[in-house]
Parts: structure tokens; C-alpha cells; sequence
């Protein structure tokens, strides 16, 4: 799999980046992606917080700055104390990565309504309650970017994901709106919609269940999270500054 590219350590320079659920998977390769372009990530985990610390000794173990950081996206409270405690003590936070989330599949007539309502809050209401914890110091600073992880599956659908696409597809949305809103304040807001890629959760798809997602992707093989910390950079950096409201897919074309 594509390796995490050491990038230009201006790009990112004297930023704080906040990366949500970032003690494995896409969230681990973005803190560690940042963090190589500079910034102090803020590695936020709700119960591994050995994963947690992992990441950040990889980070200063480079060179950079990391910090573990303890909240559940779920509970909108928790979120706000956490993050309006440490703004207060440290500045702005100039980088969100919402990328926290989870999965419950099943068929929709067997679906629980407990599952439903998991999925929603992580997904998509945990994103727009950590954005709104931070946003008001982005605001006053002027500067900042917002970067969504939502997921080709948003865009298409999947039998058998439809709180996860549901909530995936309103991360596109919440995306466009926050852009439209925050963007007088020159503060851009974005979304990365991954296809197949190796986490935790594609982990557990048998073997067969991979090779049938396979034959739909047109470059045949199965994404990194490397790779989609990569978009990320781009959208946190002065390289996308022209660059708000939009979805970036990254799926090796599986949504063609």
C-alpha cells in the first residue's frame, strides 16, 4: 500500500489540527499525514487510548506534536467542554477533520432503531456538534478549514448500510452548507468520500465478499488510508485555497 508522503512542513506550519476518531484507520493516516505537514494534531479517541498515544509517539518520534485527546463525538456536552477547555488554554484549533464514525449494517425491515439512531450520532451529528464546538475562535481568527470523511457509499447507496449511507450522504450536505455559511470568515469546508479502503472495518469482510468489491473498481485493488490522508492534507493546506464546498471522491473509481 502507498506510504504516507513526508510533506513540506510549512505547509501546515504553527496550525492545530483536531483529527476525530484517529486512533486507527483513515483518522490514524491523517494525524500522522498533518502532523508531516506541520501541524500540532490533536489525536482524539473515545476508548483506546493505547492506540491513541501509539499514534502520537509515531508523531514525535518525526519530529512533530501530538496530543491525545479524550471525547465521544456522540455526546454533544462532552464535546464542548473538551474542546472549549482547550481552546481557551492553547488558541484556536485550525484544522477539523471530522472523521469519526461507525457501522451497524443490516437490512433495513430487521433494522433497529437503536442502531439507526448509533449511526446518526456519530456519523453526522457528532460532526456537526465537533464543528460547533470549534467554530467560533476559527471565526474570529478568519482562517481555518474544515474537512469532512464521508464515503462513496453516500453518494451511491449500499443495500444493507442505510444509516450509514444516509449518514455519510448527510455529511455531503452539512458539508455545503457549513461552506456557504463560514466562507465570508475565509474559512473553507470539504469533504473526502473514500471508497474501499483497509481499516478495521473492511477487515471484517471475508474473502469473498473482497474479491466481489474488487471486480468494481476499476484500478483492482483496494485503497490505503495513506491515500486518503493525502486528499486531506490538500483540502487543510493553502493548496486547496480556492478550493470550499466540495467532495473530493477518492476510490480508485468504484463510484464511475
Amino acid at each position: 500500500m502507498t506510504q504516507i508522503s513526508q510533506f513540506d512542513k510549512t505547509l501546515l506550519a504553527g496550525q492545530t489540527a483536531l483529527v476525530t476518531g484517529a486512533s486507527r484507520g483513515i483518522g490514524r493516516a491523517c494525524a500522522i499525514a498533518l502532523a508531516s505537514a506541520g501541524a500540532r494534531v490533536l489525536v482524539n479517541y473515545v476508548a483506546n487510548e493505547g492506540k491513541a498515544q501509539e499514534v502520537c509517539d509515531i508523531i514525535t518520534a518525526a519530529g512533530g506534536r501530538a496530543t491525545p485527546m479524550r471525547f465521544d463525538v456522540a455526546k454533544p456536552e462532552e464535546v464542548t467542554n473538551t474542546l472549549e477547555a482547550w481552546t481557551k488554554e492553547n488558541g484556536p484549533i485550525n484544522v477539523l477533520v471530522n472523521n469519526a464514525g461507525i457501522t451497524r449494517d443490516g437490512l433495513m425491515m430487521r433494522y433497529k432503531q437503536e442502531d439507526w439512531d448509533s449511526v446518526l450520532s456519530t456519523n453526522l451529528r457528532g460532526a456537526f456538534f465537533t464543528a460547533q464546538a470549534i467554530i467560533r475562535p476559527m471565526l474570529k481568527d478568519r482562517k481555518g478549514s474544515i474537512v469532512n470523511i464521508s464515503s462513496i457509499v453516500g453518494i451511491t447507496g449500499n443495500a444493507g448500510q442505510a444509516a450509514y449511507c444516509a449518514a455519510k450522504a448527510g455529511l455531503i450536505g452539512l458539508t455545503k452548507s457549513m461552506a456557504k455559511e463560514f466562507a465570508g470568515r475565509n474559512i473553507r469546508v470539504n469533504a473526502v468520500a473514500p471508497g474501499f479502503i483497509e481499516t478495521d472495518m473492511t477487515d471484517e469482510l471475508n474473502e469473498e465478499q473482497k474479491k466481489e468489491i474488487f471486480t468494481k473498481i476499476p484500478l483492482g485493488r483496494i485503497g490505503s488510508g495513506a491515500e486518503i490522508a493525502h486528499a486531506v492534507v490538500f483540502l487543510a493546506s493553502p493548496l486547496s485555497s480556492y478550493v470550499t464546498g466540495q467532495t473530493i471522491i477518492v476510490d480508485g473509481g468504484m463510484g464511475m
